[in-house]
């Protein structure tokens, strides 16, 4: 149950001891499937040492469970650094990816491209401490170029992409009709309905984190409107831990501990059993990730 398509666990946990607290109190949760997403064209190996590290002070039960459920992305976000390094980060990515396949092991291969794509938001006081000098045409065409190579490189190696879109709906549309690789995850989704559908007749999943909870008296009937109008085939759930955590812990620092409560306002919104929704989101991400 409770499964998490996104979150940063080193970011969230960069402490040995309370990264295996975490993964041990996630474990008990029985989840079938969380995956630690990139950010950075060099983080992979060094995520994947910080989780080797965490697993080694872990009970052996628990770490046995956390081996079954604990996939990795790789991906660029688009930063302005990123995206003005593009071409050295793209191969800079690639040989991560190359050297985890080697020494990955128990984790099997990267499960996904991402998170990459499109932020056109800009708030100086956001971690990413973007203004408006920031999106100059030469970064609007480099963080579009980022973008369109990840997808890329998604198609050449088979795999699912996590799309990051914020403030660009047009923008990520037409760079994913360009690429011609629809399969994936629109992250965080933050658009409506008659985007959602855009992207679900591509052939897109939907994830949903614990933004949705914050909807106001304004906003619920449109909320209630979007959570039912996902299908339960394209529907996911996530964290992005550590940010973004759902009512009542806003404000707090995020974790898949808190996913459950994601879980408990969109099965009642839907209608639905939260172990129903449960089992739609497993279902989803045994097709989108192909796994037995």
């Amino acid at each position: 149950m409770f499964s998490d398509t996104h979150f940063h666990f080193k970011t969230m946990d960069d402490s040995i001891e309370a990264g295996a607290e975490t993964l041990k109190r996630y474990a008990a949760m029985d989840p079938y499937f969380a995956m630690d997403i990139g950010t950075h064209s060099d983080d992979l190996m060094d995520r994947l040492g910080h989780l080797e590290s965490c697993i080694s002070a872990m009970d052996s039960d628990s770490a046995s469970k956390v081996e079954k459920f604990f996939r990795f992305s790789a991906g660029i976000w688009p930063s302005v650094p990123e995206i003005e390094s593009r071409l050295e980060g793209i191969r800079v990515l690639e040989k991560q990816i190359e050297s985890f396949s080697n020494a990955g092991g128990r984790f099997g291969s990267v499960a996904a491209i991402g998170e990459c794509g499109l932020d056109h938001h800009w708030n100086p006081s956001n971690p990413d401490a973007r203004d408006a000098g920031d999106f100059s045409d030469s970064v609007y065409r480099g963080e579009r170029e980022l973008f369109l190579m990840q997808l890329e490189l998604a198609e050449r190696m088979d795999l699912p992409v996590v799309v990051h879109s914020r403030d660009a709906f047009e923008d990520t549309l037409s760079c994913l009709d360009e690429a011609g690789w629809h399969r994936g995850i629109i992250h965080c989704y933050s658009y409506g309905i008659n985007e959602a559908r855009k992207f679900l007749d591509r052939g897109w999943y939907v994830a949903f984190g614990g933004s949705t909870t914050y909807a106001g008296k304004s906003r619920i009937e449109e909320m209630h409107a979007l959570l039912n109008y996902v299908p339960d085939d394209r529907i996911l759930l996530e964290t992005d831990a550590p940010y973004l955590s759902p009512v009542p812990l806003r404000g707090k620092p995020n974790s898949p501990l808190n996913i459950s409560h994601t879980y408990a306002f969109i099965a009642g919104h839907r209608g639905v059993e939260v172990e129903m929704l449960c089992e739609c989101v497993d279902s989803n991400v045994r097709t989108l990730f192909r796994l037995g």
